[in-house]
């Protein structure tokens, strides 16, 4: 069946004044005009609201002091919409579904028109297109009713994403890639690089969703690259099409209750069976982020040789919303030798070179993840008056705000400098000389998003911890620490020191 577009009405300010009565009422919100004879009754803040004669049938500044502009983009809520202001044009702008943000700021300056970067390329362009849009349509409403919710990433999300192979690039540059089609063939498998992946990371940290983020796959970004790197040809043929796939999830289990950041403290044991040919594992890991979910841990373990790191097989774990968080039990875990990362002893080095990835993935996503507040807080203060003036116009707000594009801009700078290193030094050479830049700039990175998001709830007042409306996103990475989910970040970035 064929539907209409619906026409809508060219009018004045005059043309609306006739309509204000209480079975009869108009009003203007940002230039656009709406009927809400019908709806005022509906309205969660009740009739009066809308009745009040300090609102007026003007209520632009009324609307934009309690709720957020995706509002009226609400099919129901376009419904009521019958015309528009002839001569005004709308000065606030809601989110477009897979285009650039026009707030100041909201994009790196690769993307913003009229700069230029070194490091991008045409492929990164497209990319970075093809995932926004992808991600708008396919993931952003998912990570919204999961986060709330508590329930991990749908399955649906998970096959659409690993079609296009996202999976596979999320893990990073390597061989791995080698005969896929990447996102339709937008970019080669042989040209892909550490900037694509940037790309990638950053666009689907866009849904503002810290637990579903770290649900959607985070534990095979940095559980199965050390199967890739040290697994042996048989265990990557069987685990990576498995994961890459969707169809296995694979976690990281290396901090414990008692060792989180000090590795060489575990004290997860794995003994030989009499034959040789199985490892029996035993002992605790903590905080091992899907690990309800997943079918396949890699785990780091204390054997008489030293540190070994081991693939297992799936086991019963706690639960926690989203991210599948858990606190794993090993109990004469029973897993074949064959399954070792690495040589026998030599698992501290697969534990800490695969911590470079790690800590770079991280300060991806807070790069990301700062640059959406910088984003709220400009759209924020642009739309609430305060005493008669903009937000925007108050000294103080204006200096947090820009603190907070500075610290931004600072830790994006940072880290493509990083990643060009990457792109052009080998797995090896990472380890050796990239160990303590990433371990600093992650440190930095989480620490300049701490400060952004305690100036950001100020800047929002109430709202910025009322999980719903304006300040949704604020609360969020606020109160439930969504930029600095990871401990002992100093201590971390102290140890990768080298004193000469």
């Amino acid at each position: 069946m064929a539907t209409t577009t619906k026409q809508l009405q060219k009018l004045n300010r005059d043309d609306v004044t006739k309509h204000n009565k209480d079975g009869d009422l108009w009003v203007v919100i940002d230039s656009k005009v709406y009927d809400l004879t019908r709806f005022k009754n509906l309205h969660p803040g009740g009739a009066a609201v809308l009745l009040d004669d300090d609102i007026g049938q003007t209520a632009t500044d009324a609307f934009y002091g309690l709720h957020r502009h995706e509002v009226l983009q609400r099919p129901q809520y376009q419904r009521l919409q019958v015309g528009y202001i002839d001569g005004e044009t709308p000065s606030l702008i809601g989110r477009v579904d897979g285009q650039l943000s026009k707030v100041p700021y909201a994009e790196p300056t690769w993307l913003a028109e009229g700069y230029h970067s070194p490091y991008y390329k045409e492929s990164h362009r497209k990319l970075q297109q093809a995932v926004r849009q992808f991600h708008d349509e396919v993931i952003y409403s998912d990570a919204q009713a999961r986060e709330e919710d508590g329930k991990r990433p749908s399955l649906d999300v998970i096959q659409k994403m690993a079609e296009v192979n996202l999976h596979a690039m999320r893990a990073g540059p390597g061989k791995h890639l080698k005969g896929l089609t990447l996102m339709g063939g937008i970019v080669k498998p042989e040209e892909f690089d550490y900037f694509h992946e940037l790309v990638i990371h950053q666009e689907i940290s866009r849904c503002g969703t810290r637990g579903y983020g770290d649900g959607l796959q985070a534990g095979a970004i940095i559980g199965l690259p050390p199967v890739l790197n040290f697994g042996s040809p048989e265990l990557k043929a069987r685990v990576a099409p498995e994961v890459l796939s969707g169809k296995k999830f694979i976690c990281l289990a290396i901090s414990e209750a008692f060792a989180g950041s000090d590795v060489m403290g575990l004290k997860t044991t794995a003994k030989k069976t009499g034959d040789g040919k199985h490892w029996i594992i035993n002992g605790t890991k903590k905080w091992i982020t899907n690990g309800h979910f997943a079918d396949y841990f890699t785990v780091g373990c204390k054997t008489e040789d030293g540190f070994t790191v081991i693939l297992t097989s799936q086991i019963k774990t706690s639960y926690s919303p989203a991210a599948g968080t858990a606190y794993v039990t090993f109990d004469n875990a029973k897993v074949p030798v064959g399954n070792t990362l690495g040589p026998e002893g030599g698992g501290i080095f697969v534990i800490l070179s695969n911590f470079n990835h790690e800590r770079w993935v991280m300060a991806t996503s807070s790069a990301r993840a700062q640059r959406t507040i910088v984003e709220e807080c400009l759209k924020w203060i642009s739309q609430r008056k305060a005493f008669g003036k903009p937000l925007a116009s108050q000294a103080v707000i204006r200096s947090k705000v820009a603190a907070m594009i500075a610290r931004v801009e600072s830790v994006q700078s940072w880290l493509e400098n990083i990643t060009h290193q990457m792109n052009n030094m080998s797995y090896k050479d990472q380890a050796k000389h990239l160990a303590g830049p990433i371990a600093l700039l992650k440190m930095y990175a989480t620490q300049s998003a701490q400060e952004t998001a305690r100036d950001a709830v100020q800047i929002f007042g109430g709202r910025g911890i009322t999980r719903t409306g304006m300040g949704r996103f604020i609360e969020h990475v606020s109160n439930r620490s969504m930029l600095v989910p990871w401990c002992n970040r100093l201590t971390e970035a102290t140890q990768s020191i080298t004193v000469p």
